[in-house]
């Protein structure tokens, strides 16, 4: 087949569209392996929305990306590119600044020179300001700011001291320690001058993910604040800050409740966040709550729609709401009334595919990225008011797609207790009807998650399907997109129960079916997926091999290595390890691996502090002590995802070798 695994690591990314005020055009962030192939680097296009050719604005093996206008149309971005006008240091390829490209065109310009760097930025769109999120030393004057950091990072100590979960975050160690920079909110004017440190005493509450907006006319700015919630996870509530006079105040705060991905309507009224309640009963849903700035009053709007709501978007007369949601394998657009509160799904954009990273245009069009199995993301435009489906806009991919050579097949089984199980089947198209294929089963991460008619970085289907391969993605339960009741049959420690059995029975109703060898099957997923790729290894032997990548192994001791082990006894139902450690094991792979008999190649990054690499080690021990043929691959330098082009490329020839090799 052609597509290789070198031609799909060289192909760009579309990762963020936004749109201009004119409305004319959309700035879109693209990656590309840089010049060596051994890192992604990105650059900024031009794309017009009337479907002309598309521009590249900027160039070379720098980092520009968040592309966001100013009020005067100016479009800025960070970039850790060389400085041309500030005197630089030897760490300055490690921080990004705010850039700016001139409207007429020519040369980008930087405007900050904060001395820890940016890390995001918003401006607003009907006045002269910005918004910095920047990390900051306490109690170190600004020009001593880079100085005092690169002596403290050079001069030590090293020591991380802690007196409260949790200490890690994905790949990063966290910090209670007030001799560290802290990420702060600043304000500044559109050219990055006459800094204010809105938050001059915060302490890590805007250390993971800090979500923040401006209003349009300057006067506000709103934060996601996070603290430490009473079951010992993480509760955020929304930090409103007046521009003016400096004064702030917190809106939202709720036990066991996060406010996330807020966003100020059009005349500053209001805000839009995603609001998620959690307990041990009942799995959270995220919906669309809306918050009144004036009195605080928080509304959930949504009503009876049994969906999981995504990042708002305000239409530009702030009677709607636009988000992105799964929804049956897809993730279409809905479109929400702030009045009634109702969701609908946008007829525009029911074609199928998942659409993601919406931008508003001020004549009320949207513009996003869409994708399907068979096609890379690409932007597009729509009208939400009229019936003609999404226009794509310039390919900036690169891939031509794949619908001569690969086909998708969306099909339906019932589970042992009657519940339908939707999943996608990507095979290659040509092939002697006759003729059986081999199979892969391919586990989505999560639980709660899905797998998508829609492309995918990290688990792309199509490398496998080029080898001549079936490979099966379903949704069993704990998937989003079929109602809570659905996501409810992963919810506490049961994860190895009706989930696994649903699984085995996609894999026979594929295995009946006379285009698919059921004698050449393997299985394999990461993260979750790779969870259950370890619980199927201990309770069948039907699969010729397994692959299994950011795994959990253990049930009990990865509660103290995970990264946040409040979510964990949440996602248990509650149990406890330490009491009834029997109990709290009865679906851990490791428990049961004397069944296991399948080969398997695991594969783990280092530097991955949600599912920690001891997962790996200690399944990669026991397997080899029972004498299964196992195999551990390793990447030093990477996380929960495999991120650098050389590592991706080693890691599809790894899954494509071990898979031809048993199969």
């Amino acid at each position: 087949m052609p597509f290789t695994v070198e031609q799909y690591a060289a192909l760009g990314r579309v990762s963020e569209v936004a749109a201009s005020p004119c409305g004319s055009w959309l700035a879109v962030t693209l990656q590309r392996p840089d010049r060596d192939g051994a890192k992604y680097v990105s650059d900024l296009w031009r794309v017009p929305t009337d479907g002309g050719c598309a521009v590249q604005l900027t160039r070379g093996d720098s980092k520009d990306d968040a592309p966001c206008f100013r009020h005067d149309g100016t479009l800025a971005f960070l970039s850790n590119r060389t400085p041309n006008e500030i005197k630089a240091d030897d760490e300055a390829a490690e921080r990004k600044q705010v850039w700016v490209l001139p409207a007429g065109g020519g040369e980008p310009r930087q405007l900050t020179d904060q001395p820890l760097g940016v890390n995001a930025f918003r401006c607003a769109k009907r006045a002269a300001r910005m918004v910095l999120l920047t990390p900051v030393l306490a109690g170190v004057e600004q020009a001593l700011q880079r100085e005092s950091a690169a002596r403290r990072r050079k001069g030590g100590p090293s020591a991380r001291r802690f007196r409260s979960q949790p200490v890690r975050h994905w790949d990063e160690w966290l910090h209670q320690n007030p001799d560290l920079p802290c990420d702060h909110l600043i304000a500044c004017d559109a050219e990055g001058g006459q800094c204010v440190d809105l938050t001059p005493t915060a302490q890590g509450e805007f250390a993971i993910d800090p979500g923040f907006d401006i209003s349009s006319d300057g006067a506000r700015v709103v934060a996601t604040r996070l603290n430490l919630g009473k079951d010992r996870i993480l509760d955020s509530a929304l930090l409103l800050i007046d521009l003016d006079s400096g004064s702030s105040r917190v809106l939202g705060v709720t036990d066991s409740v996060t406010l996330d991905e807020a966003a100020f309507s059009p005349d500053g009224r209001y805000l839009a966040a995603v609001r998620t309640a959690r307990s041990v009963a009942r799995a959270m849903q995220p919906r669309i709550a809306l918050i009144e700035v004036s009195s605080g009053n928080v509304r959930e709007l949504g009503g009876v729609w049994d969906g999981w709501a995504g990042a708002p978007r305000w239409s530009p007369t702030g009677r709607q709401i636009y988000f992105c949601a799964d929804e049956q394998g897809r993730a279409p657009i809905f479109v929400l009334d702030t009045d009634s509160g109702a969701v609908k799904r946008l007829g525009a954009a029911a074609a199928g595919g998942v659409y993601e990273h919406l931008s508003i245009l001020e004549d009320g069009r949207i513009a996003g990225i869409h994708s399907t199995l068979l096609t890379a993301p690409e932007c597009f435009v729509l009208d939400p008011q009229a019936s003609a489906p999404a226009r794509p806009l310039a390919r900036l991919s690169g891939f031509a797609g794949a619908q001569e050579w690969a086909q998708v097949e969306d099909f339906s089984i019932r589970s042992t207790d009657g519940m339908p199980i939707q999943a996608f089947l990507v095979r290659p198209r040509g092939v002697d009807s006759a003729a059986r294929l081999p199979l892969a089963l391919w586990i989505h991460g999560g639980p709660i998650g899905a797998n998508h008619d829609g492309w995918h970085w990290r688990w792309n289907p199509l490398l496998l399907v080029a080898q001549g391969y079936a490979v099966a993605l379903p949704n069993p339960r704990g998937s989003s997109g079929f109602g809570q009741d659905f996501i409810q049959g992963i919810w506490g420690n049961v994860w190895g129960d009706q989930c696994f059995k649903d699984l085995m029975c996609v894999t026979d109703a594929l295995c009946a079916r006379g285009d698919i060898d059921p004698e050449r099957t393997m299985a394999m997923g990461g993260s979750f997926g790779g969870y259950m790729t370890n619980w199927i290894g201990t309770q069948s032997a039907r699969f010729k091999c397994l692959i299994t990548h950011a795994s959990i192994a253990t049930m009990a001791q990865f509660t103290g290595t995970t990264d946040h082990p409040g979510w964990w006894y949440l996602e248990m139902g509650g149990e406890n390890p330490y009491l009834d450690r029997e109990r709290f094991d009865r679906y851990a792979p490791l428990r049961q691996v004397g069944n296991w008999r399948t080969p398997v190649l695991i594969i783990h990054g280092e530097r991955d502090y949600r599912c920690p690499i001891s997962e790996a080690l200690n399944l990669f021990e026991a397997l080899q002590y029972h004498g299964v043929p196992s195999e551990l691959l390793v990447f030093p330098d990477e996380n929960h995802w495999i991120l650098k082009p050389r590592n991706v490329i080693a890691w599809y020839q790894a899954v494509i070798e071990f898979t031809a090799r048993y199969l």
